[in-house]
């Protein structure tokens, strides 16, 4: 496709596939407090024999060129498991999604776009949301609040101007995605720690490190408590068994069993929290490379992880205790467990959690409950094709 002297021509090789990340490298590298990934790890999720989700998914990646030197990325897809959800939930037949989005003007932003739309059409799509990359999660959402600090793992950061190139292209906001930060330093307000106590005198209840002695049952039960804990909730798509194996295995040399917990109701699990120290901290001072030393300082890092940040990507309580007072407590009792040990086994400060829908009063009403605030918000958008 070409407009404008630009031109868009799809990925089709392992050549291609390192040419899209590392532009998405270079127009990271120049917003201010962005993080570099680790390159392997990049390059890794765009590939269809390593990364789950393209068993269940299709994906174009494509690059845009002016003169023959690239000026912009963006990927199309259409996700099988998106199009199986009720519209109701956000996806649905019809849905289809753009990601990876970067463009050096508008122009470039316009002609992107576009031939993200004519593929999702080729494909039968007519609605298109994003950004989502790939997944839903992965890294959904535009940032357009929270430029000012860098963000936690697995969490985008974008320039301001995307949003307005995004909306002049016709499309409108769908959904808020908000991320909350806390000093975990300080004590919980005492009905919070009233209603901790209270869940520790209830012999019922067991709050429980996660055992990586039994990992792949460990992180199938904290997926399945997942899987049902979500399943009304806007953009939800369930993890496959083989995401599940290919989480299981990214995620082990990032998991302390001090940070993730399981809450279990008369032996059966039915709540979890999962706490991650944020690599983002290491990742800048290596400046996202491993060679020559970055593995060494990466190393030493994920096996005690001191001073770090902490970020919360997951949480869930089963959906048959969603309506009861007992999924509030479950849900202080984890995190007021995990803060301890945070602070007091790896002397971190300030913990992070999200993202949160906007429209999730529950878990906005435990965020508000233990006084920490919104930071950083993230938009996914819309547009009829």
């Amino acid at each position: 496709m070409s407009t404008d002297n630009i031109e868009i021509h799809p990925v089709t090789d392992k050549a291609g596939r390192a040419a899209f990340v590392d532009l998405g490298r270079i127009f990271a590298a120049r917003v201010p407090h962005s993080v570099p990934q680790l390159r392997r790890e990049q390059l890794e999720l765009i590939d269809p024999a390593r990364n789950p989700f393209f068993a269940h998914a299709r994906v174009e990646l494509m690059i845009a060129r002016r003169g023959g030197r690239p000026v912009g990325r963006i990927s199309a897809h259409v996700d099988e498991l998106a199009l199986a959800v009720p519209t109701a939930q956000g996806f649905g037949p019809g849905t289809g999604f753009f990601g990876y989005f970067d463009a050096e003007d508008e122009a470039v932003a316009r002609a992107l776009l576009a031939a993200a739309e004519a593929r999702l059409r080729e494909w039968g799509m007519h609605r298109a949301l994003g950004p989502v990359s790939l997944s839903i999660w992965e890294e959904p959402g535009l940032l357009v609040h929270g430029h000012d600090h860098a963000p936690t793992m697995m969490m985008g950061h974008h320039p301001p101007h995307y949003r307005g190139w995004i909306e002049n292209a016709g499309y409108a906001q769908a959904k808020s995605l908000l991320t909350y930060e806390l000093d975990i330093t300080r004590p919980f307000p005492q009905l919070i720690q009233r209603v901790v106590a209270a869940g520790a005198r209830n012999p019922r209840i067991v709050v429980r490190p996660i055992d990586k002695r039994r990992w792949d049952r460990e992180i199938a039960t904290v997926l399945a408590i997942l899987n049902d804990a979500w399943s009304d909730n806007w953009g939800f798509v369930p993890f496959t068994p083989a995401e599940i194996a290919y989480a299981g295995k990214k995620m082990r040399a990032v998991v302390h069993p001090e940070l993730n917990m399981i809450a279990e109701l008369d032996g059966e699990p039915v709540a979890f929290m999962m706490t991650l120290p944020d690599m983002n901290g290491v990742l800048a001072r290596i400046d996202g490379r491993l060679f020559p030393l970055g593995w060494l300082a990466l190393l030493r890092w994920l096996r005690k992880p001191m001073g770090a940040d902490m970020r919360v990507p997951l949480m869930g309580v089963k959906r048959a205790l969603q309506n009861s007072r007992l999924a509030s407590q479950l849900a202080f009792m984890l995190i007021d467990r995990i803060k301890d040990n945070a602070t007091g086994l790896f002397g971190s400060k300030r913990g992070e959690f999200g993202w949160i829908l906007e429209d999730n009063k529950g878990m906005i009403a435990i965020a508000d409950a233990i006084e920490s605030r919104p930071n950083r918000e993230y938009l996914i958008f819309a547009k009829m094709l």
